[in-house]
């Protein structure tokens, strides 16, 4: 039965059920109820005609979808694809570290009489840090000292002993002169002497170049142990991060590539280079890696930092990743066509924090991918589908 037949029948019933009316209760009653049916086959052909209409919008191998409103329109960003010089990069975890660092620590046990630093203060090179009491250290010397005046006199009288003159040592043969030294005691006097100046000397700590004071936990009037640190000088504006790479990440790392360094702790990023390349795999397949840093005295030893790797690959076609969205498995990239959206399977290659190649459709074999000049949807594009109207965003 067509669907004007069921019209014409329901509109039928309509004017015998308004007819009769008039009639008994019971027989009005009874007209009445042949509206339903036909009522209801109404209904049923108008759900069963908008089915085959959404199957039909429904059959698009690629996702097509219905017309929608202008305000329901989706609203995207372009931009025109163009090769541009592209910065591969490498992300990493590493730590800092100084690159001259030097553990201080006193060579003589006696009473700490200054401390003249603190933890976390610059130094300059050939700045005192702390001091012993030297009185004792003093007198040593001292001793030390007349004993090798005594010990040069006993050497005048064997010299002139074995007939050479006392002033004149200069004609004395070499192993006599040696064997004159041990006899009159002047070598082991000369030891003693040599000794007991430098326990004086470095009675002091010096700083050996710039930098800062750390792990300075000795206290003034204690005694100070030759086995322990004193104190460390670290200097801050040379640092080095230490990371690691993949084995297979080797042939795009040359020394000389820049580094950029972020702290964890801090915003603040530091420049460098790779200064070194471990030329050894490791047994989980990482290679260590060393890069040195401009720290400008910000960067800690020890810092926990991440650290990119930049190298310079050349003119490729760069597309932002926001431009890459995944259906059934595969990359698809967007691009805008008379105010649609058409669907492009594509393939990335190298990649950095906010880029990534993409494959060119005018290489030889490619049968997918982008052409310089297209223009690509790259925000608004995640639940788009083929063909679909968009409008781009001012």
């Amino acid at each position: 039965m067509t669907y004007n037949n069921i019209v014409y029948i329901c509109h039928r019933e309509i004017q015998i059920t308004l007819k009769d009316m008039r009639m008994r209760t019971t027989f009005q009653n009874q007209k009445s109820i042949r509206v339903l049916p036909c009522l209801l086959l109404f209904f049923l052909g108008a759900c069963n005609g908008n089915s085959g209409q959404a199957t039909t919008a429904d059959d698009d191998s690629k996702g097509g979808v219905t017309a929608l409103p202008p305000e329901q329109i989706p609203t995207v960003t372009t931009e025109v694809l163009k090769k541009q010089e592209f910065t591969h990069e490498l992300i990493s975890n590493g730590k800092v570290g100084a690159r001259r660092q030097a553990d201080l620590r006193f060579e003589t046990s006696e009473v700490i009489a200054h401390v003249y630093v603190k933890n976390g203060e610059r130094v300059r090179q050939g700045e005192r840090l702390a001091e012993l009491d030297k009185f004792k250290l003093t007198q040593q010397l001292r001793q030390a000292d007349d004993a090798l005046l005594k010990a040069k006199l006993d050497l005048k009288d064997v010299l002139i002993g074995q007939g050479y003159a006392a002033d004149d040592s200069a004609n004395v043969p070499r192993e006599t002169m040696k064997i004159a030294q041990v006899k009159s005691g002047y070598a082991q006097a000369l030891s003693q002497y040599e000794l007991a100046r430098r326990a004086l000397e470095h009675a002091t700590l010096i700083a050996p170049f710039d930098g800062v004071v750390a792990n300075l936990f000795g206290k003034p009037y204690n005694l100070s142990n030759t086995n322990d640190v004193f104190c460390t000088v670290i200097a801050t504006g040379a640092m080095e991060a230490d990371f690691t790479v993949l084995e297979n990440e080797l042939s795009f790392l040359r020394p000389g590539d820049r580094v950029e360094v972020r702290p964890y702790a801090g915003s603040e990023s530091f420049a460098g280079t790779v200064s070194e390349i471990n030329p050894l795999v490791e047994t989980d397949g990482m290679v260590k890696v060393k890069a040195a840093v401009d720290g400008r005295g910000k960067l800690f030893s020890g810092m926990n930092v991440r650290v990119s790797v930049r190298r310079d690959m050349g003119r490729q076609l760069v597309i932002p990743k926001t431009a890459v969205v995944l259906r059934s498995g595969r990359q698809v990239v967007f691009t805008l066509h008379d105010g649609k959206a058409m669907w492009n399977y594509v393939q990335t290659g190298l990649e950095n924090a906010t880029q990534c190649v993409v494959s060119d459709r005018s290489q030889n074999g490619a049968g997918e991918g982008l052409s310089e000049g297209d223009t690509v949807i790259v925000t608004g594009n995640l639940n788009l589908a083929h063909e679909a109207a968009v409008r781009i965003k001012n």
